[in-house]
């Protein structure tokens, strides 16, 4: 090997831990709250790092534990909302068709309030 062979592959690794700390840094960001919307209209906020049970309305009950939320309850007849997976601070939704619930994981709470204002 010559030496610029070597400098060629010096740049090239440092390419890429530059890309890999970009990553890293700026990559995808972590929700820590959990939005409730009801028919449209945001029911409530909670934070994913306190265990509690939220009841809504008189048709679901969910269920943050150790920073994951599942749907424990509904008195719809399909009961999907049930069966979906449960979603963390990593992002997701679940949704409760017949009752027009959404669970869904936002940064701070805002970034769902401004989807429904939007919509």
């Amino acid at each position: 090997m010559k030496k610029k062979d070597l400098i060629l592959i010096g740049i090239i690794l440092l390419a890429a831990a530059a890309c890999w700390a970009g990553f890293r840094m700026f990559g995808e960001q972590k929700g820590n709250m959990l939005v409730i919307t009801v028919d449209g209209e945001i029911y409530g906020t909670y934070d994913l790092s306190v265990d509690q049970e939220i009841v809504i309305g008189s048709t679901n009950r969910c269920e943050i534990k150790d920073g994951v939320v599942r749907m424990t309850e509904a008195d719809c007849p399909d009961q999907l909302c049930r069966k979906q997976k449960s979603i963390d601070a990593s992002g997701g939704t679940i949704v409760c068709l017949p009752n027009k619930v959404v669970l869904e994981i936002s940064q701070d709470g805002r970034d769902a309030q401004a989807d429904t204002i939007a919509q």
